[in-house]
């Protein structure tokens, strides 16, 4: 992605783009002309399966109001429970409290590029696909990548079992 097509795209997925072309990810940001705010969404835009879509799914640590990120599969649901076992006691993160740990709005939340680093952890559920999507920072942009890919850009994020 070359410097004025980047000045096109919405704020929150230019430094989605900035990180990945940082990073060396062959894969830039890419527009979709439907919102996809959901993983069914996403995968039916893209024409995958849904457990391609790498959800990422934002808690609040008790402990220190920390924004702790779980990357999940589409096609799964996080259990709680084995999230607090690796990081602490969680809750609910409201729509305010993700806005401002990230600088992203549910449904665009991306995997990198948080307004404050958050608590990262990978689902092991991702590694099934060779190829997965993730959002990039708006509920209209995704980026390709793969699993192995995630560890890299999150800097090193644990892999876990949170399903």
């Amino acid at each position: 992605m070359c410097g004025a097509e980047l000045h096109t795209l919405p704020e929150s997925v230019q430094r989605v783009a900035r990180v990945l072309q940082d990073a060396g990810h062959a894969h830039a940001p890419r527009m979709l002309d439907d919102a996809c705010r959901t993983a069914q969404q996403a995968a039916d835009a893209l024409g995958i399966s849904v457990g391609q879509i790498a959800k990422s799914i934002i808690f609040r640590r008790k402990s220190d109001d920390a924004a702790v990120l779980v990357v999940t599969s589409g096609d799964k649901r996080v259990d709680e429970k084995k999230v607090d076992a690796l990081v602490g006691k969680t809750g609910r993160a409201d729509a305010e409290f993700v806005k401002a740990r990230t600088g992203f709005t549910i449904g665009g939340v991306s995997p990198v590029a948080h307004a404050t680093p958050p608590v990262v952890l990978i689902d092991r559920e991702l590694f099934r696909f060779e190829e997965i999507w993730a959002a990039a920072g708006h509920p209209h942009a995704v980026f390709q990548l793969r699993p192995h890919d995630l560890e890299k850009l999150t800097g090193g994020a644990p892999v876990a079992d949170v399903v």
